[in-house]
């Protein structure tokens, strides 16, 4: 399937509620990305540390049309696709 733009907004409908999550660990970082489809859109929840003290975070944001892209193609056999 070919995501255009229109594929990927009528995917993203079909989907909601859909999570996943991605788990990366280095020496000095470790990150977890909690990925959900809601409202028509993909939002990425990032919650992870680094070597330093103070440096953890748990930022959330709505993923741009090409992350969306990228998720969409990683995971279009577990998802319902538009006909």
């Amino acid at each position: 399937m070919r995501f255009t733009k229109d594929n990927i907004q009528k995917t993203l409908e079909l989907n909601n509620g859909y999570t996943a999550h991605t788990y990366y660990e280095s020496r000095n970082f470790r990150e977890t990305n909690h990925y959900k489809i809601s409202d028509g859109k993909l939002i990425k929840r990032s919650v992870g540390d680094t070597s330093w003290s103070d440096s953890d975070f748990d930022d959330t944001e709505e993923c741009d049309l090409e992350t969306t892209r990228r998720f969409l193609k990683k995971r279009q056999d577990a998802l319902v696709l538009p006909e």
